[in-house]
């Protein structure tokens, strides 16, 4: 029997007022408070690239992770493969908005103009633009941007790479041709010259540094995400050049398989890669990987969402969160590698470890120039005593650099991302904007 007929007329008109109400306010409100359920809720999801992709790889695993852990049916995720940064990003967002979808997301910083249009053409739809850098400043309430702090497990990558480094050298088994200057070769393969690709080989070579000293670093760009021929040929160039480690910023498996096969070959050089466990493709190669764990991020987004509460328009979490990581240790990796690794996040957590330290690193020479390089970045006013730096001015605004002068398309503000004696990343907006080329470090292209 219907559960209405066994009310009083009464208690049925009340019942009735009530779910008339839930569901006008369901309707009705906002697209930060309207609370969604399992069944309603579809989510579109523009990658970049698919499985094959490690970056996507690790996006798609984070959602499906989410999805479940919120209650979202796997039916509910629409999914848009190897979607290019051009118009064909527009094109997926307002198909999956006619699909029904009520949150869209897009994995790729490409994606983010054309994202950010079509949020404005839709504004009961929520729009999220992951590595994104305007939406704070965008003027649009349903566009937002989330990163992770990478560059804390890029840190604690590079303490893995100098305990191999520091244990090398003390067994005397570092090749005379694999140091310059009296200083242990490194390479680094990087997509582009971009502040996220900076920061996270600069983190990289600051946590080798914080273990063995005597390091220098060469960064070459592919000028690419994901490109698995460029990435070899980048990492066999490095081999070529005698470096001990090669870590990388790009998408592939192109460099850990070619460093693996001159290892197998004798060469002495390992790998640290990114966004999965290598050990697959590099198993004596491999010393760990630097890994975003975007599920983290996806839960607090599908949640916030199902319970119609305000989305952070500017997401970024590291360690204190458990939103990035490194991957298993590999074999060969140094004695002692788990207990330093331990305490080394352990200092991340409660802040006594600061990555980017001012003390830790000098800008000098060469450096100055390329770091006031307009092309390489936007930092306004450097201030430098003895090459320490005391100031770091940035112009958060957003610019477009194809117009000549370049234009600002979003107004920010300008602010000093020195705080404290350290460089404050991923603070004043989530995704990365460390652009300072410091001393040490040679960008070959």
């Amino acid at each position: 029997m219907n559960i209405l007929e066994e009310k009083s007329n009464e208690e049925s008109l009340v019942l009735a007022v009530v779910l008339v109400v839930s569901a006008f306010t369901m309707v009705g409100c906002g697209n930060k408070d309207s609370k969604k359920t399992d069944n309603d809720l579809k989510i579109g999801c523009i990658m970049v690239g698919d499985e094959q992709e490690t970056y996507t790889k690790a996006h798609i695993d984070g959602i499906i992770e989410a999805a479940k852990k919120v209650g979202i049916k796997e039916t509910n995720l629409i999914w848009k493969y190897s979607v290019s940064e051009d118009d064909s990003c527009a094109k997926a967002a307002k198909e999956l908005i006619g699909n029904g979808c009520s949150l869209i997301i897009s994995n790729s910083y490409g994606h983010q103009d054309y994202i950010a249009k079509v949020a404005k053409e839709n504004s009961k739809v929520n729009f999220v633009s992951m590595t994104g850098d305007f939406a704070s400043i965008s003027g649009l309430d349903n566009f937002y941007n989330a990163f992770t702090n990478i560059y804390e497990a890029r840190f604690v990558s590079g303490v893995v790479a100098g305990m191999k480094i520091k244990e090398l050298a003390d067994a005397n088994k570092i090749p005379a041709k694999s140091k310059k200057d009296g200083k242990v070769k490194v390479g680094y393969v990087g997509a582009y010259p971009y502040a996220e690709v900076v920061s996270g080989y600069t983190a990289f070579y600051l946590g080798i540094k914080s273990v063995y000293e005597d390091v220098t670093m060469d960064v070459t760009y592919t000028n690419s995400w994901f490109d698995p021929k460029k990435e070899g040929a980048a990492a066999d160039k490095f081999i070529k050049d005698n470096c001990i480690i090669i870590g990388q910023h790009a998408d592939s498996t192109g460099a850990p398989s070619t460093i693996q096969k001159a290892k197998d070959n004798g060469a002495t050089v390992y790998s640290v890669g990114y966004n999965m466990d290598m050990l697959d493709v590099a198993k004596t190669a491999t010393l760990t990987s630097p890994l975003n764990n975007w599920g983290v991020y996806y839960t607090d987004l599908f949640q916030a969402v199902l319970d119609g509460k305000d989305i952070p328009q500017d997401w970024s979490e590291g360690y204190s969160k458990d939103a990035v990581s490194i991957s298993k240790l590999g074999p060969e990796v140094a004695k002692g590698t788990d207990a330093k690794v331990a305490e080394v996040e352990k200092g991340i957590k409660d802040g006594s470890i600061k990555v980017f330290d001012t003390k830790s690193f000098t800008i000098t020479g060469d450096s100055v120039k390329a770091t006031k390089d307009p092309t390489r970045g936007s930092i306004i006013d450097l201030g430098l005593d003895k090459g320490v730096v005391t100031k770091a001015t940035k112009d958060f605004s957003y610019m477009d650099f194809s117009a000549n002068p370049p234009k600002v398309v979003y107004k920010g503000e300008v602010q000093d991302t020195i705080k404290d004696g350290e460089f404050s990343e991923s603070t004043l907006r989530s995704a990365p904007y460390f652009s300072l080329r410091i001393d040490g470090i040679t960008e070959l292209d």
